[in-house]
């Protein structure tokens, strides 16, 4: 454990749900230390704890109480501030929550290192305080630069949104749709790559509607292109109705965008999709992944996948998984619905049960298990680019650009370094291969890739 000097306080961090978030604790992490805080691992003893909240699931209640309770047994003297969409939608519950001594709603998240009251006072409080408006609308700075331990870093681009899906708390959460300024991303962007960050991950709710001073999305990555040093782009989830005419192009001839799109599908049935007021068919879902696949034969698409949503029943989960059985989608994220107070979904009829939903979930999570294998077999005797972030028991693992999880044997220190990798089998999650051009050690211990991998799976 780290000791702190006599100015220092320890600050630790624990979020919950999005990379969004994620991207946003990270700076908030940069924002402390700046001050002259001493950031800890979450689990360590404290004196200030950060929790940055989430609000997509009925579980951000119990996540909340149970991530209070865990930093107080250890720590019981820490000031526990909690932020986030929670913090933003929920405030009336976690006043009530015993342990929590300062509430920051989104508008003042990253407000939040200097919001924090003199050391003198942060003591445990009887009612917690409270820092808590409404979103601003407008286009925004981020100060600092997001403070990460991975090869990868979220580079937040936009938040908000507008489009109202009837399961959905996140406009209320975070406010309507607005974008950072081009010139502050393109700064953070450029102090994460000097870093050593190779691949930047472009984060926000809405990122197919970035707009500011005349460019949308596909024109701030022309303009991170050109950063020397940064060797991939990744577009985090976008939805099928905002992807900006030229992006695929682009993509099909970029060095640096990665060959990778997430783009949320929730359901295969039109009468669910109304419903839910997406704003696309099945129809019109299905001409857009075509268009990108006929563009970019190789592209890793994966989706998103609702279950159980308020008058899904047989004939329209079935519709569901006959169209996700029929594209080929390279995996599935899979969530049960989950009723939030606020939303047009809770007044619905014909909810679905726990159990049909639990089953329905099971159903889907295995064909994207068996989607993702096909994926994989795709690429076996290929050559693969691969970034390589972390080493276990000297198997070194990384992702390509397309999102493939490649395992090798290798002695050397691969760590954030780019490998050619020849693809030779796929095991659970991942493909195994090995370094190209072979090297010694990957050579002398061929054939005992499978089993080292397989342990450091297991």
């Amino acid at each position: 454990m780290i000791a702190p000097t006599v100015q220092q306080l320890r600050v630790a961090f624990s979020t919950i749900g999005c990379r969004l978030n994620q991207a946003e604790t990270a700076l908030l992490k940069d924002g402390f230390r700046r001050r002259g805080f001493l950031p800890v691992e979450y689990g360590q003893e404290t004196d200030i704890l950060v929790l940055n909240s989430c609000t997509v699931t009925e579980g951000a209640e119990a996540d909340c109480r149970r991530l209070v309770r865990q930093t107080l047994r250890q720590s019981p003297k820490a000031f526990v501030a909690v932020t986030g969409c929670y913090a933003q939608t929920g405030l009336d519950v976690l006043r009530q929550i015993e342990g929590i001594d300062l509430i920051v709603g989104n508008q003042f998240k990253m407000q939040l290192p200097d919001i924090l009251p003199p050391v003198t006072q942060q003591v445990k409080q009887a009612v917690p305080r409270v820092h808590h408006e409404r979103m601003d609308p407008d286009n925004f700075s981020l100060e600092g630069v997001g403070d990460y331990s991975t090869t990868r870093a979220n580079l937040k681009i936009q938040d908000g949104c507008q489009f109202m899906c009837a399961f959905c708390l996140i406009p209320f959460a975070r406010g309507r749709e607005r974008s950072r300024f081009v010139d502050d991303a393109v700064r953070e962007a450029e102090e994460l790559v000097h870093r050593g960050h190779r691949e930047l991950v472009l984060t926000g709710v809405n990122i197919g509607q970035y707009q500011d001073q005349g460019l949308d999305i596909l024109g701030l990555i022309r303009r991170l292109e050109v950063i020397e040093d940064l060797e991939r782009i990744r577009i985090s989830s976008i939805e099928p109705t905002t992807i900006p005419e030229g992006l695929l192009e682009y993509m099909k001839t970029s060095r640096k965008l990665c060959r990778f799109l997430h783009v949320p599908l929730q359901s295969g049935d039109d009468t669910i999709l109304q419903t839910m007021n997406r704003r696309y068919s099945v129809q019109q879902y299905q001409e857009a992944m075509e268009l990108a696949l006929h563009m970019i034969p190789d592209v890793c698409f994966g989706t998103d996948v609702m279950v159980g949503f308020p008058g899904e029943g047989e004939v329209e989960f079935s519709n569901t998984l006959t169209l996700i059985q029929d594209l080929p989608f390279a995996y599935l994220h899979v969530f049960g619905y989950s009723p939030r107070p606020g939303t047009a979904s809770t007044k619905m009829v014909n909810q679905v049960s726990p159990q049909v939903l639990r089953e329905r979930s099971r159903r889907l999570r295995e064909l994207s298990r068996q989607k993702r294998k096909t994926f994989q077999q795709r690429f076996l005797g290929q050559k693969l680019s691969v970034l390589f972030e972390d080493e276990v028991n000297g198997v070194w693992s990384g992702l390509t650009d397309h999102y493939l999880r490649v395992d090798v044997r290798s002695s050397l220190d691969l760590k954030n370094t780019v490998q050619s990798v020849v693809a030779t089998g796929v095991m659970s999650d991942r493909i195994v291969g090995f370094l190209n051009p072979l090297s010694r050690s990957s050579r002398t211990h061929h054939h005992q890739d499978l089993a080292v991998i397989q342990n450091r799976n297991a």
